[in-house]
């Protein structure tokens, strides 16, 4: 099937839309599909070509901070990352709102991520319930634990902290899809994680995936892995959009 990318501008948000050639204008269940830290829109390109392929529509925004938004990372310890995250929250409704008003996506939407893209795809889970399935690949449903790891991390290395600094980031407990798995209201949600990830750590998915085992709706897999996404694993999330969106 042949694939086209088109390059768009929604507001401030640069984005690419990866879908096949001959049904770009047809109405196609839609997925938006967000990067990891420091990484850019065009590196979920392959991920993004393999549900083109089989018939989705796919969006692949710039985060704030990154790609054609990049701006210098901020000292202060996690600043830009949850700016880039909180950004994309922000955005995801607008994105969702344009393509139904110019007639491309109803109600089958998907949303998935890798690294930063998969906190945030488990960050929309708890205030989308539109959202039908989410895949998380190298992220986490755990944001508090994994912002008090930067916490730990930053105070090893002397670094400053703004002394409100739990105020300013108020909104992420309503955010955190392991304090609030009831949200889920039974949606499949695909996890993959390496056992070896020293970037977003292993132990806080196997948790979330052992305190939510009585959730068949949660699909966990987990391989000997680093904190890197190969092919097999793209394959397993396409094949998980596609039996639960097709």
């Amino acid at each position: 099937m042949e694939i086209t990318i088109r390059k768009r501008t929604l507001g401030t948000i640069p984005l690419l839309e990866v879908v096949p050639r001959k049904k770009r204008n047809d109405l196609l269940p839609l997925i938006v599909y967000y990067h990891g830290w420091q990484s850019s829109k065009e590196l979920n390109l392959t991920q993004a070509r393999y549900l083109a392929q089989q018939g989705f529509r796919v969006l692949l925004p710039d985060a704030m901070n990154h790609g054609a938004r990049k701006q210098p990372v901020s000292k202060i310890p996690s600043l830009t990352f949850w700016q880039s995250i909180q950004t994309n929250l922000f955005e995801f409704g607008f994105i969702i709102d344009y393509f139904r008003k110019i007639g491309f996506v109803d109600d089958v939407i998907g949303v998935g991520g890798t690294s930063m893209g998969g906190i945030t795809t488990c960050a929309l889970l708890t205030h989308h319930p539109e959202i039908k399935a989410a895949a998380c690949v190298m992220g986490s449903p755990k944001l508090l634990a994994y912002q008090e790891r930067i916490v730990e991390h930053a105070a090893k290395l002397k670094r400053y902290l703004p002394q409100d600094y739990y105020d300013l980031l108020n909104w992420i407990p309503n955010y955190d899809l392991s304090l609030r798995p009831e949200t889920l209201q039974g949606r499949p949600l695909f996890i993959w994680h390496g056992k070896q990830d020293q970037i977003v750590p292993y132990q806080h998915v196997a948790d979330f995936a052992e305190e939510q085992k009585n959730l068949s709706n949660i699909y966990f897999t987990d391989e000997d892995e680093v904190h890197l996404v190969k092919t097999n694993t793209m394959r397993e999330v396409t094949s998980f959009f596609v039996h639960e969106l097709m």
